[in-house]
């Protein structure tokens, strides 16, 4: 699909004008698509669960063709969308009907992002694809790599980031509010422990070697499909991948960082099944031009930094919070989750005057992406952010499972001391299963 990214002031107003009502409605026929009523021709990999909510998110576009290893599951999230052309194998989608497709929505596994999104992004696709981007550190440099050499407007799934509150955040945090930051705890709640494979016979509506798809060939096992893969090495990365990139993403969006240079981890005895009961992990980044380093630690499955039980609200509470991010900087802390956000200690900042708001109210996760392929804009978790994002996320479950502090070279992707951490970084994929 060609893109024409010249703009009429008539457009712009128009546009300007939506963008300020928080709703986007393309005001302008995107040019030269292949698909009827100026709508984009949108493909689904996955349609339930996380991908229904991604297919509400691309359902004003037309979606043209839906793939799903599982055929209950696929009559189901394809019902809506009557005339989409219904496939088990992503691959054959996308090598059938890539002529009519401009952009992917991948939703599978984790295990199954970076084949897809890559066949997608090396056809030339715009690609949305859920976090964590990838499930090993190499296959997300990649696809940022392809995502950068075809120009390709991409958007990972951190749906969280169009919010408000992030944004004020940022804005608090780049603004100096709290002084030079240098070091940020990251917690969140969720477990994802105690996998086993359970082989059993494989009941007719799931095609198992499409959904192991690159990773390792076993029997059917129950209990996997179709959400408690998040629990298995082979498949998922546990609490810390699939939360990491929700609540890592503010540190790293308002602290401008990239890649760490050292990563230490904790938990209980490595399994080599399953993901762990719980991670905390230390991320050690460098100096950016004038900012200083910073030491952000990561907490999941309940574990919480001993800092919060010291902190109180104006009335004396205990601001233990469940979930969340906290900034500690020269002149002062930011606590913050999804939706709240606290300067504290709050009486020092009783006639503090916020910053003027830089970050645009979001037009929402999914309409950024399709206004971006229509007009040639960026997205704010394109893979190139949201790539290193990913990189310094799944580097902590490296360093877990080798069971050694590693030092990383992020330019060349190498750990510098540890040949069991470097195993990690990428994985053997399954005969017929490309990346």
């Amino acid at each position: 699909m060609q893109v024409n990214r010249q703009i009429t002031r008539r457009r712009l107003i128009q546009t300007s004008a939506v963008v300020a009502s928080g709703v986007f409605v393309n005001p302008s026929a995107a040019q030269e698509s292949n698909s009827p009523n100026e709508r984009l021709n949108i493909a689904s990999i996955g349609c339930t669960g996380r991908a229904a909510g991604n297919l509400d998110g691309v359902a004003s576009q037309n979606i043209v063709a839906i793939a799903d290893i599982d055929t209950n599951l696929l009559e189901k999230g394809s019902a809506r969308f009557e005339g989409a052309a219904k496939y088990s194998d992503f691959r054959e989608l996308l090598d059938k009907e890539h002529e009519k497709i401009d952009a992917v929505v991948v939703s599978t596994p984790d295990h199954c992002h970076a084949p897809a999104a890559a066949m997608a992004l090396r056809m030339k696709k715009h690609v949305y694809c859920e976090k964590p981007l990838s499930h090993t550190v190499k296959e997300a440099r990649v696809l940022a790599e392809l995502a950068k050499r075809y120009n390709l407007k991409t958007q990972m799934g951190t749906q969280i980031h169009a919010g408000d509150n992030y944004r004020r955040v940022v804005e608090l945090v780049q603004s100096g509010a709290i002084g030079d930051v240098d070091r940020v705890h990251v917690w969140a709640n969720a477990v994802y422990t105690g996998a086993k494979f359970k082989y059993t016979e494989k009941p007719a509506n799931v095609n198992w070697d499409l959904w192991l798809g690159p990773a390792v060939e076993r029997p059917y096992s129950e209990g996997v499909h179709p959400f408690n893969w998040r629990r298995f090495w082979d498949y998922g990365t546990g609490s810390l991948g699939d939360f990491g990139c929700h609540f890592m993403d503010l540190v790293h969006w308002a602290l401008d960082l990239r890649n760490p240079t050292h990563v230490s981890a904790k938990g209980p005895e490595v399994d080599e099944v399953s993901t762990p009961a719980y991670t905390i992990v230390d991320y050690q980044y460098p100096k950016r031009g004038k900012l200083p380093g910073v030491h952000l630690t990561w907490y999941d499955s309940g574990k919480r930094p001993e800092i919060l039980k010291t902190l109180k609200d104006k009335d004396g509470n205990v601001l233990d919070w469940g979930a969340g991010q906290l900034f500690i900087g020269s002149k002062g802390m930011i606590l913050s989750n999804y939706g709240s956000h606290l300067l504290l200690p709050e009486e020092k900042f009783t006639d503090f005057k916020r910053p003027e708001q830089s970050i645009p109210k979001s037009i929402g996760h999914h309409a950024e992406w399709l206004k971006a392929i229509r007009d040639g804009g960026t997205t704010t978790c394109n893979f190139d952010y949201s790539g290193a994002l990913t990189e310094s996320v799944l580097l902590g479950t490296v360093a877990y499972r080798a069971g050694e502090a590693i030092e990383w070279d992020s330019k060349r992707l190498q750990v510098k001391n540890s040949e069991k951490a470097q195993n990690l970084i990428h994985k053997e994929y399954r005969k017929g299963w490309d990346l």
